[in-house]
């Protein structure tokens, strides 16, 4: 059972029409206001937090900072979903737009865990990504997940604390970090901050450990993140801003 009831009011795979070129366009909010699910709390539930490791590595360092993040949101009262990349292949998006035009609320491709990811962030109040660092940038198959992620599922992540996870031997962290943040910024999702970037180094599995500072930008990310969700749902249903109706802009006429 899910842990919330949903009403449809219509499909929500209509939400973000405008830009349907672009893997990440930005969601309309009159769309948004029109279209997405209705939610039901059970106040007796806890709010949910999914935490997505885009190494290849299941037990590698980008777990190891994943999992200090979720048992300091664990010990704050939140529960938490580690979900793991792995070494399954991921597919990119490839502008079908099939999600929009049949009002899927998913992805067309149904062969990998994107979907199963949209369906767990319906359920979810909030999101962390975390990867580890190859050439200056994510992971290629986080990013993959991600941009059909927001596209496809773009109204289950639409307002929910985000926060990006970095693990590196030595250099790119800084790039690959401002990289997974972007998407969040583009939806309307509160980014969460912690006493440094969210960045942990390591190289051999379990090094991240021997990062004290690292281990420490973890929890108290987490307890940023915890205490940021405690007050969104203070009062049992999240209240988010009125927004405006999006007005996209092309600079080719």
């Amino acid at each position: 059972m899910d842990r919330r009831t949903f009403i449809k009011k219509s499909a929500m795979a209509t939400v973000g029409g405008l830009l349907l070129s672009s893997p990440l366009a930005r969601l309309s909010a009159q769309e948004q206001n029109m279209n997405e699910e209705k939610e039901i709390p059970n106040p007796q539930e806890k709010m949910k937090v999914v935490l997505i490791n885009g190494s290849a590595r299941r037990k590698g360092n980008t777990f190891t900072a994943l999992n200090e993040a979720a048992k300091q949101l664990e010990k704050n009262g939140i529960e938490t979903t580690i979900v793991h990349i792995g070494t399954r292949p991921v597919r990119g998006c490839i502008a079908c737009n099939q999600c929009k035009k049949k009002n899927l609320g998913r992805c067309v491709f149904d062969d990998d865990l994107c979907n199963s990811v949209i369906e767990q962030m319906a359920t979810a109040d909030a999101l962390i990504v975390g990867s580890p660092v190859y050439y200056g940038q994510p992971n290629g198959t986080v990013l993959s997940l991600m941009q059909r992620l927001f596209y496809a599922g773009g109204a289950h992540v639409m307002n929910k604390p985000a926060a990006a996870v970095v693990v590196c031997r030595r250099g790119g962290a800084t790039a690959a970090f401002q990289t997974l943040n972007m998407p969040f910024q583009m939806m309307n999702m509160p980014v969460v901050s912690s006493q440094y970037w969210n960045i942990v180094y390591g190289m051999c599995e379990g090094e991240a450990t021997l990062d004290k500072e690292g281990m420490q930008t973890m929890r108290t990310m987490a307890d940023n993140m915890a205490f940021l969700l405690k007050k969104i749902h203070a009062d049992g249903t999240p209240s988010y801003p009125e927004r405006e109706a999006f007005q996209p802009m092309n600079f080719i006429r």
